[in-house]
């Protein structure tokens, strides 16, 4: 998920939502301090969205006036500003986030970002513990946490949310949180959404402007060194030049925020480079990401190091055949030969024979996308909801899930 990739999303297919249902619950509130509209940005919202549309009273604290802020007025999902503080400042920030967590009776804060949790921690503090924090884990841990600042911090939480087993692992690894206290609750993705819609995909790359026939090859995320874009660039190439291959490729994303253009104008001297202007498509994020993956044959992940591919996921969901580097929690969603095909990390070669298998062996290619669906299953957003309610209702007798 990348900076303006902001998905079609309607509230009324996450779950029955009746207004006796929030009867007994507490009042739930999101806090995600992020100026940026990325995965993390979008997948706390949506998991906003989708818990109040299963009769959850939820408030999302974020900045103002940023896309985050804009996209929860669109999606009717009840806002309280934040103004982000940090060092000196984060005391009275506390003080003041407190007064409206108070204000709205707020009993469980869900935490998105790693750096908001000094915050969050100190609101609880200041509440005097009348408050259940829980943290919902989007990226890895990188050095240990194990020292006295960490383990104080991480006391304060009542539960862990990592997506993956591996990451929760991690986690046990690298600090001294109570196992107790980790949970393994991936994050959720609207399956329906790319399974029940499909365009066909002479429709989708007439809807993006791309040529009609012929294999085409597709990135979805933001412009970025670590996306691995430039990766891509060079398969391609050595696709076309050493195989004689027709793929062309589409790169669909923008520029991270507030981080220049630089890379993207490194993409496209490579482009010129090698003399594929006529083989690659730059295309900004759709509001529907359904349609990039409708349009291509193979999706490409060539990520340095993807926590949590929320794009792999898609593409499984959407039938897409996967070829993904192997690094990161892509090990743990992608199994090579059974729903996707991997390849070692800047490995071109074997990127490039992984791909020709996809586009030469249709039929094995439709085995893995076929147990890909299956497999996705386990990752939709209703499953997200409901580990969390239940981790939610296990805090306290007080604390009912419904």
């Amino acid at each position: 998920m990348t900076p303006d990739h902001t998905p079609t999303y309607s509230p009324s297919n996450s779950g029955p939502a009746t207004g006796s249902q929030a009867a007994g619950r507490p009042r739930l509130g999101v806090l995600c301090l992020s100026a940026s509209l990325g995965g993390l940005e979008l997948n706390s919202l949506k998991f906003a969205a989708w818990m109040q549309a299963r009769g959850w009273d939820v408030t999302l604290f974020a900045p103002p006036a940023t896309p985050l802020a804009n996209l929860a007025e669109q999606w009717a999902v009840p806002l309280a500003p934040v103004v982000p503080r940090r060092g000196l400042q984060l005391p009275p920030a506390a003080r003041a986030l407190q007064k409206q967590v108070a204000q709205r009776r707020i009993t469980v804060l869900i935490v998105t970002q790693n750096k908001d949790l000094g915050l969050a921690t100190l609101v609880k503090l200041l509440l005097k513990g009348d408050l259940y924090l829980l943290y919902q884990q989007h990226m890895q841990l990188g050095r240990a946490k194990r020292d006295w600042f960490h383990t104080l911090r991480f006391r304060l939480l009542d539960a862990w949310l990592s997506p993956l087993p591996g990451l929760a692992r991690q986690v046990l690894e690298k600090t001294r949180i109570a196992a107790s206290r980790v949970h393994v609750v991936p994050l959720g993705l609207p399956i329906e959404q790319f399974s029940e819609a499909a365009l066909p995909q002479h429709q989708a790359r007439q809807a993006l402007n791309l040529p009609a026939q012929g294999p085409l090859l597709g990135l979805l995320g933001r412009l970025d060194y670590g996306k691995g874009q430039d990766f891509v660039l060079e398969v391609l190439h050595q696709l076309r030049t050493t195989t004689a291959h027709p793929a062309r490729l589409l790169l669909m994303g923008e520029p991270t925020r507030n981080e220049g253009d630089a890379y993207f104008r490194r993409l496209q001297e490579l482009v010129a480079q090698w003399g594929l202007q006529d083989h690659v498509f730059f295309r900004d994020f759709e509001p529907d990401p359904a349609t990039f993956y409708n349009a291509i044959d193979v999706f490409v992940l060539a990520s340095t190091n993807e926590t949590y591919g929320m794009v792999t996921l898609e593409a499984m969901a959407a039938g897409v055949p996967i070829v993904a580097s192997a690094a990161g929690g892509t090990l743990e969603l992608v199994q090579d030969g059974h729903t996707g095909l991997l390849y070692p990390l800047g490995d071109v070669a074997t990127c490039v024979r992984q791909i020709r298998q996809c586009l030469e062996q249709p039929g094995l290619a439709q085995q893995r996308v076929q147990q890909a669906q299956q497999q996705v299953q386990q990752y939709s957003h209703q499953r997200q909801c409901a580990l969390t309610e239940a981790i939610i209702g296990s805090l306290s007798p007080a604390v009912s899930a419904g």
